[in-house]
């Protein structure tokens, strides 16, 4: 690489008189040529532009001129004479043959591009021979052009059918990898599908998820967008606009791009363009300002030392993007090269006063352009490798062994164009330079580029090599980065940030806007009982049952487990209450017992009172087992002790009833009803009617208990302890029996209500049934509807109430008259208005 730089700063370039094509000259015949046994064509675009000085309707070869010189295409046709020349004059290739050249300039033009490839193939004289134009072999064996990928389609289908081999160094269209259509075409720079690979893996390292993107509107640029787009959306890239450019466009077209650069908020700008068209580009962006954009570039345009001035480093500045890793007797094409470089003319005829004649001795050296930059040879070195190429494969031909190929070796007297095509396939070599050179069964070599980041060093903008990306190596090895140090555009510190939308923190989903690309989305938070514990996550994730969301929703933890406990308020008032009616109940007992003898306590059928009182006090008793954690053994302690001595207390109640309505019935002449149900017959009545509900009870936790059961559906951010019931039908039908009862006793107290007073305690259990059953009409709903320990709540409330009543309702009374009102309680006063026969 050092001695083609400094053969090209050094390099003597003689000139002769009658300059072919200058600036006003014909671009139809070759610009640099040189005689050899084996000539090797070039096309190279040695101006940017065309034009026609004498328009008339048929466009005459001698019409169009050339203008707007390229000193770049210059520095590749210079090179290309170096290889020739380098092996002309070494032994190790091509030993005793000579290699000559012909160069044409195809003005960047398509037809000019095609008319110099068929001035290649058929010789450069205009008259051919009709009798021999089919027999006769082309003059070249291969042909090196051209820079774009446009030009290089239309001259690799032009020379297709003559089997000429056509080597690219600067064409990359993905599509000129298609052997069906271009089995000629080889190219010494990689292919656009690896590159757009690159650019797409270079956004998605950055993290960028939104992004414009630019291409020249040609096969070059519209192909390896595609590429890139195909490849950056597997990425989850999304892509805000995509323009296209060319350098014959009208301004009002680049100022409707620059617009649409404006008005965006991509801060990502993926430029897939010549670097002719970016340089229009350019100029309208610094005439408007728009600055402080991250710009990332393919190879055509990003290592171009002319775009890397410090105006266009106010738009540039920090770009990044991939790049290729980094005179003589009868060319007469240097004569109007020489005059442009050093405003001189050749002829004295074209002198004037800006335009001193020639001396000759001019030095290059002295000249700094884009001709004698030497610092970036990226694409020039493509151009030494692409001649070294095709002299190999000449040399394969001409050193040819018998086991080369399974082909028998004959000596040569004249090498074809075809024979060079089939031996290039074989060619693999290594230059001078260290580089390896090689054609897959594509014609493409190996896929190695340099990521290069645009910095102000020294005072001028360099190319710094910030990472690799090699394609021939295993996906996820291919990229490497040294992030550090990058030089981000707008002079920041860190990596830009491009996104339509903010990343969404754990905790929330992605939810995509209408009408807008997946990359621009709002943050919804998870749903209770969901979480996200990923940034960007696209759903939320359940927890299981027995977990629950965090508040920030990026974690499940554990549901707090809840039951009717003892050191809850909840918990304790119920207690207290619960041992105060227990308590309460046994004072009434021992008032009873001690005032067994008096009127007021016989009167009232001591026996039964006695024993309701005791299921007074169990039924008190039992709703403390409805407090705690439920076990195997408490839920079903608490459901059949509440249903069994409910029954024992409706029972005894249904028995003192039944006697009061006997005893008077008794007091009618010749009735002796009491004998039918004396005190055997109540004891008998109230252990029958208790028993019934034993059984219900025993059948139930038989065959299907009440057991302890995790509630997680009430509530989604606890889980409740409680008592399944089980039999759903044996919990109904334990309460629909405690009912039954109830509204047998309400019925017959309501019946002997307007018996006499001072004996009838009818009324009272009528007060006092009537109470229960609202109690525990009301409690059926309540229970349904209440949630998690509010149902064992609403429970015990009604056991409570519904004792309570019954307590107060039928003994109250009594111990008002016995404690307060002793003088009532005298054998007058029960009697009152009962009949003699009935007392």
């Amino acid at each position: 690489m050092l001695l083609l730089s400094a053969i090209i700063l050094i390099w003597p370039l003689h000139f002769t008189g009658g300059s072919i094509c200058r600036l006003q000259g014909r671009p139809e015949l070759p610009q640099f040529s040189k005689d050899g046994d084996i000539i090797i064509g070039g096309i190279f675009s040695f101006h940017d532009n065309l034009v026609n000085v004498k328009p008339t309707f048929n466009v005459l070869p001698e019409s169009l001129k050339c203008k707007d010189i390229n000193l770049r295409e210059y520095q590749f046709a210079e090179t290309m004479i170096f290889a020739i020349e380098e092996i002309n004059n070494t032994t190790d290739i091509l030993p005793g043959v000579s290699i000559g050249y012909k160069i044409y300039d195809d003005c960047s033009s398509m037809p000019l591009a095609i008319r110099a490839a068929m001035s290649l193939v058929n010789g450069q004289d205009e008259q051919i021979d009709p009798n021999d134009a089919c027999t006769k072999s082309s003059p070249v064996h291969a042909i090196i052009g051209q820079s774009g990928s446009s030009l290089s389609i239309g001259v690799a289908t032009s020379i297709r059918p003559f089997s000429i081999p056509l080597v690219s160094y600067f064409a990359t269209c993905a599509c000129l990898s298609n052997r069906n259509e271009y089995p000629t075409f080889f190219r010494t720079i990689p292919s656009d599908y690896y590159q757009s690979r690159a650019l797409a893996q270079l956004v998605k390292h950055f993290g960028w998820t939104w992004i414009g993107t630019i291409r020249s509107d040609n096969d070059y640029g519209h192909n390896g967008m595609s590429t890139f787009l195909q490849a950056v959306q597997e990425e989850g890239v999304c892509i805000e606009y995509s323009e296209s450019i060319y350098r014959t466009y009208p301004r009002e077209k680049f100022l409707k791009v620059v617009d649409v650069i404006k008005q965006s908020t991509a801060k990502v700008i993926v430029a897939f363009t010549t670097f002719i068209d970016m340089e229009f580009l350019i100029k309208e962006l610094l005439l408007q300002n728009v600055t402080g954009l991250q710009w990332i570039g393919s190879e055509a345009w990003i290592s171009i030392e002319s775009l890397a001035t410090e105006a266009n480093y106010r738009v540039l500045s920090g770009s990044i993007g991939v790049a290729i890793p980094n005179s003589s007797p009868g060319n007469d094409g240097l004569s109007d090269f020489w005059q442009n470089i050093f405003g001189c003319t050749l002829t004295a005829q074209n002198e004037t006063q800006n335009a001193k004649m020639c001396t000759g001795s001019e030095k290059l050296s002295e000249i700094n352009n884009q001709y004698t930059e030497v610092s970036e040879l990226r694409i020039t070195n493509n151009v030494y490798k692409a001649v070294y190429a095709i002299a190999h494969s000449l040399h394969n031909l001409y050193t040819c062994t018998k086991n080369s190929m399974n082909r028998t070796c004959e000596k040569l007297t004249k090498v074809e164009p075809w024979q060079v095509l089939y031996n290039m396939k074989e060619v693999n070599i290594t230059t001078r330079n260290g580089e390896n050179v090689y054609f897959d069964e594509n014609g493409d070599p190996s896929a190695r580029y340099e990521l290069i980041n645009w910095q102000v060093k020294e005072n001028m903008v360099k190319f710094v090599t910030i990472g690799i990306y090699d394609a021939s190596l295993p996906r996820g090895q291919q990229f490497v980065m040294n992030n550090r140090s990058i030089v981000w555009a707008g002079f920041i510190n860190k990596v830009p940030m491009s996104l339509c939308s903010q990343s969404c923190p754990p905790g929330t989903r992605k939810a995509v806007q209408k009408g807008k690309p997946v990359c621009c989305y709002d943050c919804i938070p998870c749903a209770e009982g969901e979480i996200s514990n990923v940034t960007d996550s696209i759903d939320c994730l359940k927890c299981p049952l027995e977990y629950r969301s965090n508040d920030q929703r990026d974690q499940c933890i554990l549901k707090d487990v809840e039951f009717l406990s003892f050191g809850e308020v909840m918990g304790i008032i119920p207690a207290i209450f619960s041992l105060t009616g227990a308590s309460l109940t046994t004072s009434i007992i021992c008032i009873f017992f001690y005032y067994r003898n008096t009127p007021i306590v016989k009167a009232n059928n001591s026996e039964l009172s006695f024993l309701l009182l005791f299921s007074l006090s169990l039924c008190f008793l039992c709703s403390l087992t409805f407090i705690g954690q439920p076990t195997g053994w408490s839920c079903m302690l608490r459901h059949t002790s509440f249903g069994i001595t409910f029954v024992l207390c409706v029972s005894c109640i249904l028995g003192k009833t039944i006697v009061v309505l006997m005893v008077f019935r008794a007091t009618k002449p010749g009735n002796n009803v009491m004998k039918w149900f004396g005190p055997s017959q109540q004891r008998l009545s109230v252990l029958g009617l208790t028993l019934i509900q034993v059984f219900i009870c025993i059948f139930w936790i038989t065959f299907s208990p009440p057991f302890p059961s995790k509630n997680m559906r009430s509530y989604k951010e606890k889980i409740i302890l409680e008592c399944n019931v089980g039999s759903t039908l044996g919990f109904y039908i334990v309460l629909g029996y405690i009912g039954l009862l109830s509204i047998i006793c309400f019925i017959l107290s309501f019946l002997a209500r307007k018996l006499p007073d001072n004996f009838n305690e009818a009324k009272f259990i009528t007060f006092s049934m009537l109470i229960f059953c609202a109690v525990w009409l009301a409690f059926i709903p309540a229970y349904i509807s209440s949630p998690g320990k509010y149902t064992v709540a609403v429970e015990i409330f009604a056991i409570l109430a519904s004792s309570f009543g019954l307590l107060f309702c039928i003994f109250a009374h009594k111990c008002y008259i016995i404690l307060l009102k002793p003088e009532k309680n005298t054998k007058k006063s029960v009697m009152g208005k009962m009949p003699t026969k009935s007392i």
